[in-house]
């Protein structure tokens, strides 16, 4: 309870300050990249929901066309065709997501959590109201995000958020951060389909 109160945020403080700093001048030159390179803003700003299903504005970098509707990425039929040559570059190697490294600092969301969802993702986040999976700070990556992403029915999503929020843990933190950079690197459950475990255990996700 103390590392779900007090440490983890300090954590996450401790990392994301000196990231900001250190990717400062990256983070402005893929701005320019993003503006010379397609029509539209740098950043992509939308409402999600966050602990206790409230909303605040989540930043990502702009990866999509401007003519791309507003939905549900799992609702798109052929979502590459809507994402810009260097959005697919920022997606596969989620540079996209590092603005949220503000979103971190003001205390929106966390390192490792569920992820954010949008008003396009109702049933997931009613799911979330039910388990519980809402009473943690929402994270860039989280278990649904290192066991198959996009590809996940609404059901399985909020099943791994909510074993998450159960078991939250500095070591099931750390298990699901070293599986991020692993995924990161290896790309998995961008655009492709990732092979999910459906016995993994309790144990093997850490429990704590």
């Amino acid at each position: 309870m103390f590392y779900r109160k007090v440490v983890k945020r300090l954590l996450d403080l401790l990392l994301a300050i000196p990231m900001l700093i250190i990717l400062l001048i990256p983070l402005i030159i893929v701005g320019i990249i993003i503006k010379l390179t397609s029509e539209g803003p740098v950043l992509f700003i939308q409402e999600r929901y966050g602990r206790n299903s409230k909303p605040f504005a989540l930043y990502k970098f702009r990866s999509m066309t401007n003519k791309a509707p507003v939905k549900a990425n799992s609702e798109f039929e052929d979502i590459t065709s809507y994402v810009t040559p260097f959005g697919m570059f920022i997606r596969k190697t989620s540079v996209d997501e590092l603005p949220q490294l503000w979103n971190i600092i003001k205390g929106d969301m966390s390192f490792i959590g569920p992820r954010p969802l949008a008003e396009t993702d109702k049933k997931v986040l009613l799911l979330r109201k039910q388990n519980g999976a809402d009473q943690v700070l929402p994270g860039i990556s989280g278990l649904a995000q290192v066991n198959g992403r996009n590809n996940l029915s609404d059901e399985d999503k909020a099943a791994y958020d909510a074993k998450y929020a159960a078991h939250l843990s500095f070591r099931v933190d750390m298990l699901l951060t070293l599986e991020t950079i692993v995924s990161v690197l290896k790309r998995d459950g961008v655009f492709k389909e990732t092979v999910i475990d459906d016995n993994k255990s309790d144990k093997d996700m850490g429990e704590a």
